[in-house]
């Protein structure tokens, strides 16, 4: 049995400021070669490990010109939501988005929290599950998200999660979950997103880690110039083989990155870094992010978690209401 991986591709009907060529164009590009890819390699299905778009209330028309380039495929496209799929961090509003749309229409296969999906071939059988993101991610226990049991009795345990997942720890105030957390009995094949760098495959008695980086290239960071866009070959039989796969459409970064932000962009970080060590400092909440604000509001004053999750919910609700009413991608 063979599955195609790839991840976080930030669909969008718009180039980033940092691409200096025509995004969209280039998406479609990559896309059409997955498909031929998971066509040649005769794969099972595709996953994909969340942000499938950029936006919960993408454009319809931008929807549609991607949703005709998937039906192309002739295999399930499996995939899980990623926060920038849903409203406000909240994966239950994920229904009245774009994401959700295509699971209704049939194009892609939706996993939901708890849900396993069964395949064979071959005399193989693989179980197939996946944890969307939520406000939790990488803050609490990661038993929770990135565990799960063989309740179908395949052979194998495939598990995506679209958390931070890393290799290496991250600034203070970023939540990620270091690898050497996330080494599960369970899972024969743990498969990450979100964390668009992606890191070498991971292996450890027979069972593996994975995250080829971000079919997208969004913004102009130093790592994003050196790095070609990849997917990854799983291959099942009596052990489990994993092949990363860079794709031959996808131009180089200094190519389309546009290297003159590159000192705005530092300049801007060290400035928010002084005013996140001021703001600590003062003992007052650490961002501007609607969320986070909460998060941290929630923390100082003790609040119960049903109150501020009843808070993102609203915060949820407002930001979906602002985006059917103006300002969307056309």
């Amino acid at each position: 049995m063979r599955l195609l991986y790839l991840t976080d591709t930030h669909i969008r009907g718009t180039s980033p400021r940092s691409r200096t060529d025509d995004f969209p164009t280039a998406m479609r590009r990559k896309l059409e070669e997955v498909i031929q890819l998971a066509h040649d390699r005769q794969v099972d299905a595709v996953l994909h490990g969340g942000d499938f778009f950029d936006r919960p209330d993408l454009s319809p028309a931008v929807v549609r010109e991607f949703a005709s380039l998937l039906r192309r495929l002739k295999v399930p496209l499996y995939t899980i939501a990623g926060n920038h799929d849903i409203y406000g961090h909240n994966p239950d509003t994920v229904d009245r988005s774009m994401l959700g749309l295509l699971d209704a229409f049939g194009v892609i296969r939706l996993l939901r929290p708890g849900e396993t999906v069964k395949l064979e071939r071959g005399g193989v059988t693989v179980q197939l599950s996946g944890q969307p993101f939520h406000h939790e991610l990488d803050k609490r226990d990661p038993g929770l998200d990135y565990a799960v049991s063989n309740v179908t009795g395949a052979d194998f345990c495939v598990h995506m999660v679209h958390g931070m997942a890393v290799d290496r720890h991250l600034p203070e105030g970023v939540p990620h979950t270091l690898l050497d957390h996330l080494w599960f009995d369970s899972v024969d094949v743990l498969l990450t997103g979100h964390y668009h760098a992606g890191f070498p495959v991971q292996r450890r008695e027979g069972r593996y880690i994975v995250n080829p980086g971000a079919l997208a290239r969004i913004n102009n960071h130093p790592s994003e110039m050196r790095r070609q866009p990849q997917v990854a070959l799983l291959t099942f039989a009596e052990s489990v083989q994993v092949e990363l796969i860079a794709l031959q459409c996808a131009a180089k970064g200094t190519d389309v990155l546009d290297r003159s932000y590159l000192e705005q962009a530092a300049y801007r970080e060290e400035k928010l870094a002084a005013f996140v060590r001021q703001v600590r400092a003062t003992g007052e909440f650490q961002g501007i992010d609607a969320i986070d604000i909460i998060e941290e509001i929630a923390r100082l004053e003790g609040i119960e978690p049903d109150v501020k999750y009843e808070a993102m919910r609203r915060i949820a609700i407002v930001q979906e209401r602002l985006g059917t009413e103006g300002g969307r991608e056309r």
